[in-house]
């Protein structure tokens, strides 16, 4: 037929406003520079790409509703696959270490904003692994639009791990500090 045009290889997964080619860039990008999640907003469209788990595949694309007319695109990972196993599983060794027997309190981030574990850049942390706080007591600060927020401690306890880096940006809910709290034994 004349005129006609043969559709892309790729038009199951067509979506409007998404160029695919671009969307490829990203995720080549992502791979390039180690990047574990990314999100981009631009008016009706929000794209968040998240790299799976542990798994090789190419992660998919689907279209959600956002309240309006407008698509939200969301990359997800592939599902798993489920193969019959050959033989019975064998016991291997664990490649990350198993969970601490201790039960932890985490103390997250209740704003978006840049983190920072002195309140200057000359003076001490607020707290450093294996000092005690009380509930109450400031332990980091968190920047946000030029205002120096003081995070406290919602539990009293030992500090076991801080989970971020001095002067590293964080999201709001994201793990700042691991607790032992008092009463706990190690």
């Amino acid at each position: 037929m004349k005129g006609s045009k043969k559709p892309p290889q790729d038009a199951e997964f067509a979506v409007p406003g998404i160029d695919l080619g671009q969307l490829e860039r990203l995720l080549s990008f992502m791979s390039e520079h180690g990047l574990e999640e990314f999100e981009y907003a631009h008016g009706d469209l929000r794209i968040r790409l998240k790299k799976p788990a542990a798994q090789a595949a190419a992660p998919l694309l689907r279209a959600l509703p956002t309240g309006s007319e407008a698509p939200r695109q969301e990359v997800l990972p592939p599902a798993p696959q489920q193969a019959a196993p050959a033989a019975p599983p064998v016991a291997a060794a664990p490649s990350q270490p198993a969970p601490p027997a201790v039960e932890e309190h985490i103390i997250k981030s209740p704003i978006v904003g840049t983190f920072y574990a002195a309140p200057s850049p000359d003076a001490q942390p607020f707290v450093q692994p294996g000092d005690k706080v009380q509930a109450g007591q400031t332990v980091c600060i968190i920047e946000a639009m030029k205002l120096m927020n003081e995070i406290e401690a919602d539990v009293s306890g030992e500090v076991v791990r801080i989970l971020v880096e001095n002067g590293q940006p964080v999201e709001y809910g994201e793990p700042l500090f691991a607790l032992r709290p008092t009463g706990t034994k190690k």
